[in-house]
């Protein structure tokens, strides 16, 4: 029997077996293919025998529909990510704490556009994935502010940073979260890059691994951009410094072109070029079928590099990109068939 001892380096044998036996039972394409086949209720009970039993049961009694389903999913993914942090030790525990850390960034900025916005405290929950660092009892914290200037503050405290004085002004000057926000992802990727020095060889996958995933949030932010209208240094300020395949000389040339077509060739030379290739080349491509592609591509590449290194972090990292992709799946379909969107469109939304 694998054993939870695992010193300094990190129990890895141990997490991963834990982890394999939770990606074995995560939800196949033909479920979704069913899934778009039901009403709101008939969902509701799927996910409940399809591993959400737990969430389901706690919340059925206060809350229905498509708001149980989005509080259920995401309170289920929190859990499960918080149960494999603490199954970890040694470096596997600080590499994993440390890439948790993003749903706290997440949290914040999904608070921060909801008190814009105007949306009721209730509904900001559903988006809430207190899987990090902040558990729901200080996320609540957050909620209970009454400005987005107190809310910033206190999670500055909680999380014991300071954003700077310049962002913080631009935030004020024009009232949008786009440099806040750029701040929060920046300061993520640097401080988890930071924390694990790669000197040994699970290190440097963990990494790699990172630095791909930054390559993705970096040509979607071009591309976003690209489709506003904006190019130059106003696109190169929001790029993520550090990526695998995307590094600033490449960034830059992306965020010059004159448009996403006219960037085909540079975009050609990235690992991810077939996954996207087909959206790109199509005159009314959308800019979801670009995500789409590049989540397909991160999917498919943390498949292979766990095959390869199965007693690494990487199996860890898989699992947890898969079980993300399930409640996001989840959650289209739910959300897609509540607003009476074609079944057609909201399949083609699915990363499968």
């Amino acid at each position: 029997m694998l054993g939870r001892k695992g010193g300094k380096k990190g129990n890895y044998a141990y997490a991963v077996a834990k982890v394999k036996a939770k990606k074995a039972s995560l939800l196949k394409g033909d479920d979704y293919a069913k899934m778009l086949m039901m009403s709101l209720p008939e969902i509701s009970r799927f996910i409940s025998e399809s591993g959400y039993q737990k969430e389901m049961a706690e919340l059925a009694g206060r809350i229905e529909g498509i708001d149980l389903i989005e509080h259920a999913t995401y309170r289920n993914m929190a859990g499960i990510f918080s149960g494999i942090l603490h199954s970890t030790q040694g470096e596997l525990r600080e590499m994993m704490s440390a890439y948790l850390t993003k749903w706290d960034m997440w949290n914040l900025k999904v608070i921060l556009r909801g008190k814009t916005y105007g949306v009721d405290t209730e509904s900001i929950k559903e988006d809430l994935v207190p899987a990090g660092r902040l558990d729901t009892s200080m996320l609540d914290k957050l909620l209970s502010m009454e400005t987005n200037k107190d809310i910033i503050a206190e999670f500055e405290r909680m999380k014991h940073l300071e954003i700077p004085p310049e962002v913080i002004n631009a935030y004020n000057a024009d009232g949008h979260l786009r440099d806040i926000e750029d701040y929060l992802d920046k300061l993520y990727y640097r401080r988890l890059l930071a924390t694990t020095d790669p000197s040994s060889r699970p290190k440097r996958l963990f990494q790699d691994f990172v630095r791909r995933e930054i390559d993705t949030i970096n040509l979607e932010t071009i591309l976003v951009l690209k489709r506003e209208g904006i190019r130059g240094d106003d696109v190169m300020k929001f790029i993520i410094p550090d990526g695998k395949q995307i590094d600033k000389k490449l960034a830059t040339q992306l965020a010059n072109a004159d448009c996403i077509a006219a960037a085909a060739n540079d975009l050609a030379q990235l690992d991810f070029y077939e996954d996207i290739k087909e959206a790109l080349d199509a005159e009314t491509g959308s800019l979801k079928d670009l995500v789409a592609g590049m989540k397909r591509y991160h999917i498919r590449q943390a498949n292979k590099l766990a095959s390869l290194y199965p007693l690494s972090v990487i199996p860890i990292l898989d699992f947890m990109i898969h079980k993300q992709i399930e409640v996001e799946n989840i959650r289209t379909i739910a959300r897609g068939l509540e607003s009476g969107i074609d079944k057609e469109t909201i399949k083609g939304l699915l990363v499968i």
